[in-house]
């Protein structure tokens, strides 16, 4: 998958899974069952499968990934569990297949290449489409965000989903444009960011990539998927099982590593994000303690992978904590709308 700066990729580059080998590098050697969250395209259960895990099981949110899945899945038998849904609930669909206990999980956050390169899903501002956004096809769209939500939300989802400083003046023109007309393409949305900002210089992103991805993120609750999903991982996953997320800007990426500092943490003493809690045993290990990024060979054969970041983490025998999302630190949906 890609995050939001990488919507301008041509179609034409292949589905490479992001930071694959450097994963099961980290993770050697694999076995037993692991989860692979995002399925995608299943460039990561492909090669978790090859590397030597029993079986995986796929989670996606978008049933276009199974329909895309079906003339090789077969292939694996048994090994390869297909399961529609979101992996905020992870551990609940593994325990539905029989594996309630799981030997590793995977997350490969952001959009998928797929689904950016599929005009008719709304993602791209590079290609002009209906303005969709939504991973699993369902609920509410970016038209409907973009056309029904207050002045004041849109401007706090532009600034706290996408870093966009310009927000304010943004959500300012997307009201009055739509008192005008219905906003319901990809292109109207993106020229009327682009009026609000400099034009883009050679090298520099797209004008409208950080909007386009700060309604995606709305629209699909993306943080408060991550969050539950890691505190997912942590219930489902075994003592010596490991977890792998790979991230591609830096608000998922400030997401998972807060959880992973926490939980390889004794607890207690507090934190700006969260008040003081009780001591206890760590529920991870990091391995490494820094993020993983891409070397210069993959980014020239891959160049999807330039922003990510892997995080790897061991979990230990320790009881999985509390559910509690403020030690992430990032606002959810429901506080902005």
């Amino acid at each position: 998958m890609t995050g939001g700066a990488a919507s301008d990729t041509p179609a034409a580059e292949p589905h490479i899974p992001v930071l694959l080998d450097a994963i099961l590098n980290a993770v050697a050697p694999v076995s037993g069952v692991w989860l692979d969250g995002t399925f995608g395209a299943g460039g990561y259960s492909r090669g978790l499968l090859a590397a030597g895990a029993d079986r995986v099981i796929g989670v996606d949110r978008d049933p276009l990934a199974f329909q895309m899945a079906a003339p090789w899945a077969a292939e694996y038998g048994d090994r390869l569990i297909l399961v529609e849904g979101t992996f905020s609930e992870l551990d609940a669909h593994a325990a539905e297949v029989g594996f309630p206990q799981l030997d590793g999980v995977v997350l490969d956050l952001g959009v998928s290449s797929m689904q950016l390169d599929l005009a008719e899903r709304g993602f791209s501002f590079m290609r002009d489409g209906p303005l969709d956004m939504r991973m699993g096809q369902a609920g509410p769209s970016a038209e409907d965000l973009v056309n029904d939500a207050p002045e004041e939300a849109l401007a706090d989802i532009l600034y706290h989903y996408g870093e966009e400083r310009a927000a304010r003046r943004i959500a300012k023109a997307i009201v009055k444009a739509r008192a005008e007309t219905r906003i319901s393409s990809t292109l109207q949305l993106a020229g009327i960011v682009e009026k609000c900002l400099p034009r883009a210089k050679p090298g520099q992103s797209h004008p409208a990539t950080r909007s386009f991805q700060a309604i995606r993120i709305a629209v699909n609750d993306e943080f408060g998927q991550l969050a539950d999903g890691l505190m997912a991982a942590e219930r489902a996953l075994a003592p010596g099982g490991q977890l792998a997320v790979v991230t591609f800007h830096s608000l998922e990426d400030r997401i998972a590593k807060r959880f992973l500092q926490d939980r390889a943490s004794f607890g207690g003493g507090g934190s700006r994000y969260a008040p003081e809690a009780a001591a206890r045993e760590p529920g991870f290990t990091l391995t490494p303690r820094r993020a993983i990024a891409p070397d210069a060979a993959e980014i020239a054969r891959n160049p999807r992978a330039r922003s990510a970041k892997l995080r790897v983490a061991r979990r230990t025998s320790a009881p999985a904590a509390a559910p509690d999302g403020d030690i992430m630190g990032l606002p959810r949906l429901s506080e902005i709308l």
